[in-house]
């Protein structure tokens, strides 16, 4: 099984069309998105923020998405994936792992403390340990990359979404 883990788009365009491209290239068998979907700290753009929606929904039968600190409810509602859930859990081949954006860490630190789950909200990426982060599609913060993780047969492989360069990688299992 291949999958892609995203997180944090914060409507960023270029970088939506980006992954988009790496999609299609890919042919992931599922999509993980960590919430934080539309909302822009610097700008609104209704245009844009439809484009979004319109190649985030291209997969949507393959994408599984929790909600974030920033996703306003009503936003959510456009996208053809149910985007209610805080946290969920998911199965990569052998693998489960809790998906989850991050900001409810403490709600839900009976699940996670000694399970994987990919979580994002930080927008600073680690394979370290067993709480992964993907870092940030629209606005990476530390790290300057904007990154997506790729699970591929029990690996895990941190990518900058710019040159495609494996900036870290994990093996499971």
């Amino acid at each position: 099984m291949k999958s892609l883990i995203i997180s944090d788009i914060h409507g960023n365009l270029e970088y939506t069309r980006k992954i988009d491209k790496i999609c299609e290239l890919e042919n992931f068998d599922k999509i993980i998105i960590l919430g934080d979907f539309l909302y822009n700290y610097y700008y609104y753009d209704e245009d844009e923020e439809k484009e979004i929606i319109d190649i985030l929904n291209k997969r949507a039968k393959i994408t599984t998405a929790v909600i974030g600190n920033c996703d306003r409810h009503y936003e959510l509602e456009r996208f053809n994936f149910s985007v209610e859930n805080e946290i969920d859990k998911i199965d990569l081949d052998d693998n489960s792992f809790f998906i989850t954006h991050g900001h409810l860490n403490n709600k839900y630190a009976h699940l996670i403390a000694d399970n994987y789950s990919f979580q994002g909200h930080t927008h600073v990426y680690n394979l370290d340990g067993k709480h992964l982060n993907p870092g940030s599609v629209g606005f990476p913060r530390v790290n300057k990359e904007h990154t997506y993780i790729k699970y591929e047969d029990n690996n895990l492989y941190l990518i900058d979404i710019d040159t495609g360069r494996i900036i870290q990688n994990k093996k499971l299992k």
